[in-house]
C-alpha cells in the first residue's frame, strides 16, 4: 500500500500541475473571445472612434450602455490582470500584470467618472482594446510555455499495472502493482515489463534496461542478480523477489529528481516582466508628477486629471503585451518546421549563453542500435564477408542481442549464408555448429584465453563494447566488433559546437571502454562512463556550480533528472516519451547537428525579443512627455496617442516576422 500511496500522490500532484496549465490556457482563450465580442459595440459607441471613421451613432442612454459593456470587459476580461496585480504586489515584484492592471483601472475609473458627470473624454475604447491585446498576448504566451508537465505521467506509464504473484503452491495470481509488498515473489514472462525492483531467485534472461539506465544492449540476468522495475524482460522467464517499493523504488527516485529540478527551474523571470516592472514605476511617477505640476500651475482639476490619466494609459503600450509572445509563437513555429520542438521558452532564450553541452551516448551521439561495427578475416582462403556469412549461419536462430546485431548487418549487405547443423550452446562462452562438414564456433575473448588460443595483436588494445571471434576447426579465422554505432551527424555536431567555443562532454551509463572509444572517435573535451541517473544530474550541477551554462541532451529515462536540471534540456526525438516531456527542446529529427542550429537560432530569437521590447517602449519615450502637456504646442491628444500606440504594435508585428529571414541565415 506504501507503493500505491506514493504513486497516487505523485500522479495527483502532477495531474493538478498539468491541469492547472491547461485550465489557464482555456481561461485566457475564453476571456479573449468574449471580451472581443463586447469590444465591438464599445468601439461603435465611442465618440472618438466615430470621429475617426466619420459617422455618428447616438441614442438616449448610450453612455450608460457603453459603461455597462466596459464594466463587463473590465471585470471579466481584466480579472487575470487584477488578480496578478495582487500576487505581484504581495511578492514585492510589480511586473506585467501590475502595469496592465494599473492602466486598465485608471482608464475604467476615469471613464466611469466622465459618464457620471466629470468633465473630460472617456477611454473605454482604450480599456477594451488594451484588455483584448493583453489577453491575446497571454494566451499566445501560455500556449508556448506549457513546459514539462507531462514528464511525471510518462514516467509512471513505464510501470505495468499488474504482476503475476507467485502463491505458496507455485500457482500465480494476477495482482495490482500497488498491492505488492517487500518479500513477495513474482513471475515475469518473456516480453513483459518488470513490475518492481527486486532480485532474481530463479530463471535467466536478457533484460532490456536501455530506457532506464542507458545501457545500449540487453543485460543478462540470472540468480541473485538485481533488476529494476520498468525494464523489459526480453527472453526467458524470471522469478523475482520484490525488494524496493514506493519511495525507495528506482523509478520513484527518478520521478522525485525530475520534479525537484523542474520546480527549481520554473522561477525564472522573463524580459517582458522586467520591462513592465520599470514601466509601472515610470507610469506611476509620471502620472502623479503630471497631476501635481498642473495643479501647481493653477490649471483646473479636470484638465490636470485628464493629463494624468492620458500619461498613465500611454505608459502601458499595447505592443508590450505582444512583443515577446509574437516572437515566441513565430520562433516556435519556425523551429518546429526545422526539427526543433521548443517546449520551454525561458530556457530557449538562454541558449545564447551556452558554454557546455553534455551529451548522453546511447541513442544521442550513437544510434541506439547495437550492431556490427567491423568484421575481418585472418585466413587467406576466407574473405571478410565469409566471416560474416559463417557467423550468421550459426547465429541466425538465436535471439541473443549479439546475434540480432549480426543478422542486421547480414540483411543490410543482402548476403546469403549456408545452413548450420548440430547447433550447441557453450555456456557463457559462445555457440558452435556444423557448417558444410566443418566445425564453426562463435566465441568470446574469454574462450580464447581459457583455451590458450592466441588473440591477434592488432586488436588486443582496442576498446569496444563487444568482441566475438569466428573459429573454424579450432583455428581463429576472424572476428567481429559489435558496438552501438556513432551517428553520422555526431562528428559534424561536435565540431560545430567546439567552433562556437562550447565544451562538449559525454555522460553515459555504458562501460569505460565503450565511452572512451566514442570520445576518442569524436574528439570530445571529456567523458563520464558508467554513471547512474543521480550521477548525471550531479555532473550537470557541478558544471553549473563552476559557472557553466549547460545544455544536456539525452533520450532515456535515466537522462530525465539531468534534462530537468540543466539550463536547457534537449531530448532526442527518437527516444522515450519521458525524455521528450522533461526536456525544454526536442530534436524531432534526432539529429545532433540541430543543436548548433538551436544555439544560433536562440541568439537571433533573443535579439528579436530585445528589439521588440525597444519598439514597444520607444513609443512611450516619445508619447509620455507629450502626454504630460508640458511641451508647448506639442500636447498629445488621446487620439494621437492611440495612433502612435497602433504604429508601435504594427512595427512589433512586422519585426517579429523578420525572424524568418534570420533563421535562414542561421
Amino acid at each position: 500500500m506504501e507503493h500505491q500511496h506514493h504513486n497516487n500522490h505523485t500522479e495527483e500532484g502532477h495531474g493538478d500541475h498539468g491541469g492547472h496549465h491547461g485550465h489557464m490556457l482555456q481561461d485566457f482563450k475564453r476571456r479573449f473571445w468574449l471580451s472581443m465580442i463586447l469590444t465591438l459595440p464599445v468601439l461603435l459607441l465611442s465618440k472618438m472612434i466615430q470621429g475617426w471613421v466619420g459617422f455618428e451613432f447616438t441614442f438616449p442612454g448610450d453612455n450608460y450602455v457603453l459603461f455597462g459593456l466596459a464594466t463587463a470587459i473590465y471585470f471579466y476580461g481584466g480579472w487575470p490582470f487584477l488578480k496578478g496585480l495582487k500576487e505581484e504586489i504581495q511578492h514585492g515584484k510589480p511586473a506585467m500584470m501590475t502595469l496592465i492592471a494599473l492602466a486598465i483601472t485608471v482608464a475604467y475609473g476615469y471613464s466611469s467618472a466622465v459618464v457620471f458627470g466629470l468633465e473630460g473624454k472617456g477611454f473605454f475604447w482604450e480599456l477594451a482594446t488594451l484588455i483584448d491585446l493583453m489577453l491575446l498576448g497571454h494566451w499566445i504566451e501560455m500556449k508556448s510555455v506549457m513546459n514539462a508537465s507531462g514528464a511525471l505521467d510518462e514516467l509512471a506509464k513505464l510501470m505495468p499495472s499488474t504482476a503475476h504473484k507467485l502463491k505458496e503452491d507455485g500457482e500465480t495470481e494476477e495482482v495490482k502493482i500497488a498491492d505488492l509488498k517487500k518479500g513477495d515473489r513474482v513471475l515475469i514472462k518473456p516480453g513483459e515489463k518488470i513490475p518492481a525492483d527486486g532480485v532474481v531467485f530463479d530463471g535467466s534472461s536478457y533484460v532490456n534496461e536501455a530506457m532506464l539506465t542507458g545501457e545500449s544492449k540487453p543485460v543478462k540476468k540470472g540468480k541473485d542478480d538485481e533488476v529494476v522495475g520498468g525494464a523489459i524482460n526480453e527472453q526467458g522467464s524470471l522469478q523475482l523477489e520484490v525488494r524496493n517499493i514506493g519511495e525507495e523504488a528506482y523509478l520513484s527516485r527518478v520521478i522525485d529528481m525530475v520534479k525537484s529540478a523542474q520546480d527549481t527551474k520554473s522561477k525564472t523571470q522573463n524580459l517582458a516582466d522586467k520591462a513592465a516592472g520599470w514601466l509601472f514605476y515610470i507610469s506611476l511617477a509620471a502620472g502623479v508628477m503630471t497631476l501635481v505640476v498642473w495643479l501647481m500651475l493653477d490649471k483646473e482639476f479636470d484638465f490636470a486629471l485628464e493629463r494624468m490619466v492620458t500619461v498613465m494609459i500611454i505608459a502601458c503600450p499595447h505592443a508590450l503585451g505582444l512583443a515577446i509572445p509574437l516572437v515566441t509563437a513565430i520562433s516556435t513555429s519556425l523551429a518546429a518546421k526545422n526539427g526543433l520542438l521548443i517546449r520551454n521558452r525561458t530556457a530557449f532564450e538562454r541558449s545564447r549563453n551556452v558554454t557546455m553541452v553534455i551529451f548522453d551516448k546511447t541513442g544521442t551521439l550513437t544510434a541506439g542500435d547495437f550492431g556490427v561495427k567491423t568484421y575481418k578475416s585472418f585466413l587467406e582462403d576466407f574473405t571478410d564477408e565469409d566471416v560474416l556469412k559463417l557467423t550468421a549461419a550459426v547465429e541466425h536462430r538465436s535471439e541473443h542481442p549479439i546475434a540480432t546485431g549480426i543478422m542486421k548487418k547480414v540483411k543490410e549487405k543482402e548476403l546469403d549464408f549456408p545452413e548450420a547443423k548440430d547447433y550447441e550452446n557453450i555456456t557463457g562462452e559462445g555457440v558452435k555448429a556444423s557448417v558444410d562438414g566443418r566445425q564453426i564456433m562463435i566465441v568470446s575473448p574469454g574462450y580464447l584465453k581459457n583455451h590458450e588460443l592466441e588473440v591477434p595483436s592488432e586488436i588486443k588494445e582496442e576498446g569496444v563494447e563487444t568482441l566475438v571471434f569466428l573459429l573454424v576447426d579450432d583455428s581463429v579465422a576472424g572476428y567481429l566488433k559489435l558496438a552501438d554505432k556513432v551517428r553520422d551527424s555526431s562528428q559534424k555536431a561536435v565540431s560545430a559546437l567546439q567552433k562556437e567555443g562550447i565544451k562538449v562532454i559525454m555522460a553515459t551509463g555504458d562501460n569505460e571502454a565503450a565511452a572512451k572509444a566514442v570520445s576518442d572517435e569524436l574528439g570530445l573535451d571529456g567523458y563520464h562512463a558508467e554513471v547512474l541517473p543521480e550521477d548525471k544530474q550531479s555532473i550537470v550541477q557541478s558544471a553549473q556550480n563552476e559557472g557553466e551554462v549547460v545544455v544536456m541532451t539525452g533520450d532515456g529515462v535515466n537522462d530525465a533528472p539531468a534534462l530537468a536540471q540543466a539550463d536547457i534540456g534537449v531530448a532526442i526525438g527518437s527516444g522515450t516519451d519521458v525524455a521528450a516531456e522533461t526536456a525544454d527542446i526536442v530534436l524531432v529529427n534526432s539529429d545532433p547537428t540541430d543543436l548548433s542550429s538551436l544555439i544560433v537560432f536562440g541568439k537571433a530569437t533573443y535579439q528579436k525579443m530585445v528589439q521588440n521590447l525597444f519598439w514597444a517602449t520607444a513609443y512611450n519615450a516619445i508619447a509620455l512627455p507629450l502626454a504630460t502637456g508640458f511641451i508647448p504646442k506639442l500636447m498629445i491628444s488621446p487620439a494621437l496617442g492611440a495612433v502612435l500606440m497602433s504604429l508601435s504594435t504594427i512595427v512589433v508585428a512586422i519585426n517579429a516576422q523578420l525572424l524568418k529571414k534570420k533563421f535562414k541565415k542561421g
